[in-house]
């Protein structure tokens, strides 16, 4: 068992990790907004407006594996910092984009805080998994996504008051409206080099492996030669792939959704809201119930079935009800990520940090899946059904809490806790 001091040792890491997962959901569920106000403001259609998404999560798959080479070099502690300053060089960028109108400079802004992420998000994750027994990561997880989806919530309903008001009034300039990005992302750059100061002279600890940090708690494991040697990480991978698809379309397309449906933008802008209050609920759900009464694997279950549930509901509902079931994904995709990350990494040892890379390469599903959601449905003309290509994304996660992560396990002597 853990021990009081044990807790009191993780208290003042996971608080200050905590804080950076509320920049994660700030930065990443500002999106949602953005993609309306591309849209209108640049007289963009629907499918170019989500090259948003795609723009900002394909760094994940470029940057991964270079964050995991790069922390070897530097350290978590200094990643994270410099995480944090890339992250504020892409805020600078809309600035000037801003200034010059061009659309495929704000998606070079886009990606490069997307790279800032990649490389906080590589070093900042294992942190929690790794502060603490396993069996109750995806608690921890569930605590950091409160602190995450608490900034989304908090995201469109800020951005969206100052980028998305009377959008689509004819006394409103083009140059006006684009220059209604320019003082929150100058704000943002500049809280973002003010906690890389923070986290240059904090007090958290450096980490080099899974081994070295958590001794008491760690997984015993039969030494594999290279990490695609666990197949239960290389299907981790795909469930995460799979799951960040569904997420960013549940957040970050419901605006665009109730759009497609007729529903005034100036309510549709709120909309992402409800998705992200769904996830709060979730993870608060998650953190009562994990790993007391549910372990993680049966929490992914569950999580699955809802998401095939809702999104069916979605897809045969119309109007306010059929936005109400993408709202309500929030709920059921809160407790995935934090199941899979723990199922997905426990046992690497010194396979973590590549490991813990691959996982946040598996984030570019964000990139992939919204812009197959968008292309399919300008072909055919219907957004709503588009919305099918959620149903096999759950039914792979499904499989994987059933089967897919004990793949490989055998040669895994778990230690008890």
């Amino acid at each position: 068992m853990t021990s009081s001091s044990d807790r009191r040792a993780y208290l003042i890491p996971i608080l200050i990790i905590g804080v950076l997962f509320f920049v994660f959901g700030f930065v990443t569920w500002i999106n949602s907004t953005l993609i309306s106000y591309f849209e209108n403001a640049l007289g963009l259609t629907k499918a170019k407006a989500l090259w948003v998404t795609f723009a900002f999560y394909i760094s994940y798959a470029v940057m991964a594996f270079p964050s995991s080479w790069i922390l070897k070099k530097t350290g978590f502690k200094k990643g994270m910092m410099y995480g944090l300053l890339v992250m504020a060089l892409g805020a600078l960028v809309f600035v000037v984009a801003a200034r010059v109108q061009a659309y495929s400079v704000f998606l070079t802004g886009l990606f490069i805080q997307g790279t800032g992420l990649a490389l906080l998000q590589t070093a900042s994750n294992p942190y929690v998994t790794i502060l603490g027994p396993i069996e109750s990561a995806a608690k921890r997880i569930s605590i950091m996504g409160v602190c995450n989806k608490g900034a989304g919530a908090l995201a469109p309903l800020i951005m969206g008051a100052v980028m998305l008001k009377n959008l689509g009034a004819t006394d409103v300039s083009q140059q006006e409206l684009i220059g209604r990005i320019v003082f929150p992302y100058a704000i943002m750059a500049t809280v973002l080099v003010l906690l890389a100061i923070a986290i240059r002279y904090s007090s958290l600890p450096d980490i080099e492996s899974e081994a070295e940090t958590n001794k008491e708690h760690v997984s015993q494991v039969k030494d594999r030669p290279r990490w695609w040697n666990y197949p239960y990480l290389l299907l981790g991978f795909l469930a995460m792939f799979l799951y960040v698809g569904v997420e960013v379309i549940a957040g970050d397309t419901i605006i665009t959704y109730g759009d497609f449906l007729g529903i005034d933008l100036n309510i549709a802008k709120n909309f992402t809201s409800f998705t992200m209050i769904g996830m709060l609920v979730g993870y608060l759900i998650g953190i009562a119930l994990i790993p007391t009464y549910l372990k993680q694997e049966q929490a992914l279950k569950i999580s699955a079935l809802l998401g095939i549930v809702f999104s069916a509901g979605a897809i045969f509902t119309t109007g306010y009800y059929s936005v109400g079931f993408i709202a309500a994904l929030g709920l059921a995709n809160a407790a995935i990520y934090p199941a899979i990350w723990p199922l997905a990494v426990d046992g690497l040892g010194k396979h973590l940090k590549v490991g813990s890379a691959l996982l946040i390469v598996g984030l570019s599903g964000g990139a992939v899946i919204p812009q197959v959601w968008a292309i399919v449905g300008e072909a055919i003309g219907d957004f709503q059904q588009a919305y099918w290509i959620l149903i096999p994304c759950y039914f792979f996660i499904f499989y994987y809490a059933l089967y897919g992560h004990k793949k490989g396990k055998s040669g895994i002597l778990l230690k008890p806790v």
